[in-house]
């Protein structure tokens, strides 16, 4: 089945304005039609020309989720050759996660009748981008920034219970840290509105960058021709070709970084259980969340090291589950847990926004709170939410790791009933290829592992496909613990 709909999608040269850049992403159809659309980032203090390199790649990454469907991104700007081979790895990556979990294997009603590939047919040929990026020039690689200071750190942050853990962590062992906000303009602000505000108020350090990309994914949904024509009315909890995420709001982010010399850059990335390299098809499958995922970090380093030499991407949290990540936030930084907001439709209600209670997001956080015995009326569930929870939930309703909801349930009912069993490495900190802690930086390791194990219960290793309680001598947790890993 042929998904190309378009003989190209072409980059124009960002445009700064004070505060603001804007490039008009065109679109050219196979008959020749075109449509534009004006992409923005709007700065809260007047952005420099230098950081152009950066605003170049921001305004490329949404483009990534649709390298299946055009034969050639035209960049009408130069990229250097490290650039371009980050764009063209990320395309690699994208378009299988594209292929996989949004034609084959759709979690959401969003394709027209007749479009959804069936298994049997899917090949690992078929998940090969259709598209070659076509830059004006090649640029030199010279570094963009450096001079990092490496105990500076900032975090991509939304107000959910990974980051605002991340901040806290990082805030107790005195670190200066930035807490930075991506304001895409959608729905997805109401949910991270809460913890801004709370962060505007009291840390200095906090950022902003707002972004109409959420009306350019509904721009592109209008064109995609196997897109339901009233894609717009449709309420899941996924949204439809949207694979690449969080490289847009790195690269959005990026100005801030290199002006603000911080040499850490932390995306809340919690424990993800793959034990083996899944695959699909012969494709590396990544469960379609690629952009939380180590590999990830590590590509995004091998950027760094080239173009921004001194700074590192990593995560705080992804050794540890989302049972204990909540369990840290609410018991050791009550403050900040308040402001906790997890939810797919939240709603304002007076100055509050309020989660809807019902959502597979607000479903897993009322497990994990009830779980650690925490009310979640603290963080605005009504009373009708957490007492009607039991009866609504179900494994269809709850997306997390099979091992993270036994061990939740088993909690919760206190361990009684026949259906619930305890898995312990839940409780665990982990050490496995996704998830050593030789990715934290050795100035954050022993003091971050410091504060994890107040909470839990020990720590947790693989051994043939199997988490088995292990021994982690304090002298050794700053060695460096080498692991198989997946690639890119």
């Amino acid at each position: 089945m042929d998904f190309v709909c378009f003989k190209d999608i072409s980059l124009s040269e960002p445009v700064i304005d004070k505060t603001t850049a804007t490039t008009t992403v065109t679109l050219t159809t196979r008959h020749k039609q075109q449509f534009s659309f004006d992409l923005s980032l709007q700065y809260q203090d007047p952005i420099s020309s230098e950081f152009l390199p950066f605003l170049r790649l921001a305004f490329c990454m949404p483009l990534l989720n649709y390298g299946l469907f055009t034969e050639r991104f035209t960049l009408r700007f130069p990229v250097s050759s490290a650039d371009l081979g980050l764009l063209n790895d990320l395309n690699a990556v994208f378009c299988g996660e594209t292929y996989i979990h949004e034609l084959v294997k759709p979690s959401a009603p969003y394709l027209l009748p007749g479009y959804q590939i069936a298994e049997e047919d899917a090949t690992a040929a078929a998940a090969k981008p259709k598209s070659t990026f076509i830059p004006d020039s090649i640029a030199t690689d010279a570094p963009l920034q450096k001079d990092f200071d490496a105990l500076r750190c900032g975090i991509l942050s939304s107000g959910g219970k990974e980051s605002l853990t991340t901040y806290g962590m990082l805030k107790e062992l005195g670190v200066d840290v930035h807490p930075l906000y991506v304001n895409e303009s959608g729905g997805h602000w109401r949910t991270a509105m809460t913890a801004y505000r709370y962060h505007e108020q009291t840390e200095p350090n906090t950022g902003r960058v707002w972004t109409n990309v959420d009306r350019f994914y509904l721009f592109m949904l209008d064109h995609l021709p196997f897109i339901r024509k009233d894609h717009r009315q449709i309420r899941a909890d996924v949204y439809p070709v949207r694979m690449c995420i969080f490289p847009y709001y790195v690269f959005a982010l990026m100005p801030l970084f290199a002006q603000r010399r911080i040499g850490n850059l932390l995306i809340g990335s919690e424990f993800d259980d793959l034990r083996m390299t899944p695959s699909f098809k012969g494709l590396v499958d990544y469960y379609g969340i690629y952009d939380q995922d180590v590999s990830f970090d590590r590509r995004m380093n091998l950027w760094y090291q080239r173009r921004m030499p001194g700074m590192v991407q990593w995560s705080a949290v992804r050794p540890i589950t989302g049972l204990i990540v909540e369990r840290i936030l609410f018991s050791r930084y009550p403050d900040l847990a308040r402001n906790q907001r997890s939810c797919h439709s939240c709603h304002i209600e007076g100055e509050e926004v309020i989660p809807c209670g019902t959502c597979s997001k607000c479903m897993g956080i009322l497990l994990f709170l009830l779980a650690n015995k925490i009310d979640p009326q603290l963080i605005r569930y009504t009373k009708q939410a957490v007492e009607g929870f039991p009866a609504r939930v179900k494994t269809s309703n709850l997306k997390l790791d099979k091992d993270e909801k036994e061990q939740s349930f088993f909690l919760m009912q206190g361990g009684a009933g026949p259906e619930v069993r305890s898995v312990d490495h839940v409780e665990r900190i982990h050490n496995g290829p996704s998830c050593s802690m030789e990715y934290v930086p050795a100035q954050f390791r022993d003091s971050l592992l410091s504060i994890m194990e107040e909470y839990t219960k020990g720590y947790c290793g693989l051994q043939d496909g199997e988490w088995v309680s292990c021994v982690v001598p304090r002298h050794e947790r700053s060695l460096v613990m080498r692991n198989a890993s997946r690639e890119p």
